[in-house]
């Protein structure tokens, strides 16, 4: 089984990061083999609404940057956990952007992520934190994925690098969230 997840942070090993770690080792010691792909500081482009991805299924007509290739690493994942700092109460414009154009794409492509496992993340400073996990749940939710639940929503708090490391119950939350994906990974994948 194969999880990845999409870090919207610029901040190379930043609060994101931390968070999808902490994920990651619950999950990887269960045996799911994990992958992070850095979105966050990346030139990529929004929809352009050109509607090409419903004749052209399975592909964006944007070919300059890495989107579709972002789309065919979600097409062969198993689970896909989208995570995000806060800015100005909601993600960066680059999650946005992957969002707007896969979900777009793999709607058309025969709803290539239904009954995949999906999971949002949010870090913020201080507020703004529930936005970001909303719109990401939307995202899961549009996409018909599974969405399982931790034991609080999946939010992280700290400024600096390293600062959610002092929140305690995110940390505890994001090791309850890789448990709980890796119940319904297997679940699933139950012969």
């Amino acid at each position: 089984m194969k999880l990845i997840a999409f870090n919207g942070s610029p901040r190379k090993d930043g609060n994101t990061h931390i968070m999808i770690s902490h994920v990651f080792s619950v999950l990887e010691a269960d045996g799911i083999t994990c992958e992070e792909i850095s979105v966050g500081g990346q030139m990529i482009r929004g929809c352009i609404a050109c509607n090409k991805c419903i004749k052209d299924t399975g592909h964006c007509a944007i070919k300059e940057d890495k989107v579709n290739e972002w789309i065919e690493k979600m097409k062969d994942a198993d689970a896909i956990i989208m995570a995000s700092p806060t800015y100005f109460a909601n993600m960066t414009s680059e999650m946005k952007a992957l969002i707007d154009r896969s979900g777009r794409v793999c709607r058309s492509a025969g709803k290539c992520l239904a009954r995949k496992v999906g999971a949002p993340i949010a870090v913020a400073r201080r507020g703004g934190a529930i936005q970001v996990y909303n719109t990401l749940m939307a995202f899961f939710g549009i996409s018909e994925m599974i969405v399982p639940m931790s034991s609080y929503w999946n939010m992280g708090y700290g400024l600096n690098k390293g600062d959610v490391n002092a929140d305690a119950e995110a940390i505890d939350t994001m090791k309850t969230l890789g448990a709980n994906i890796a119940f319904v990974l297997k679940a699933l994948h139950k012969k």
